[in-house]
C-alpha cells in the first residue's frame, strides 16, 4: 500500500524552511543581493550571520520574495495565498523531508 501524500503540515516546520532554503538555491530562480555577506541581521548584532545559506532561509517568511517567484499571489479576498504551483512545490519538498524521515 503507498503512503499518502504529505504536505506541509505534515513535517516539523524547521526541516522544512531548510529544505525550502535548499529548493530555493539549487532552483536558481532567486538571487541574492550582492550585499548579503556583509548585512546585519538586527541591530543588536555584530557580525553577519554564519550560515551561507542565511538569506535563503529568511527568504521563506518574506512574502514580497515569494510573491515574485509566483508561490504566493494576492487574493482578491484581500491578504495573499499560495498559487497551484507553489503548493506543488511545497508539497513535494514536505514528501521529500516525510520519505527522509522514514527510511
Amino acid at each position: 500500500m503507498a503512503a499518502a501524500p504529505k504536505t506541509v503540515k505534515d513535517v516539523p516546520s524547521h526541516e522544512f524552511v531548510v529544505a525550502y532554503a535548499q529548493y530555493l538555491r539549487s532552483t536558481g530562480k532567486f538571487e541574492t543581493p550582492t550585499w548579503v555577506d556583509l548585512v546585519k541581521t538586527s541591530v543588536g548584532k555584530e557580525m553577519a550571520p554564519y550560515d551561507p545559506d542565511w538569506y535563503y532561509i529568511r527568504a521563506g517568511n518574506i512574502l514580497q520574495q515569494l510573491e515574485q517567484l509566483k508561490i504566493v499571489e494576492k487574493s482578491a479576498k484581500g491578504g495573499r495565498c499560495i498559487t497551484a504551483d507553489g503548493q506543488r512545490d511545497l508539497d513535494r519538498i514536505a514528501g521529500r523531508i516525510a520519505s527522509a524521515e522514514a527510511a
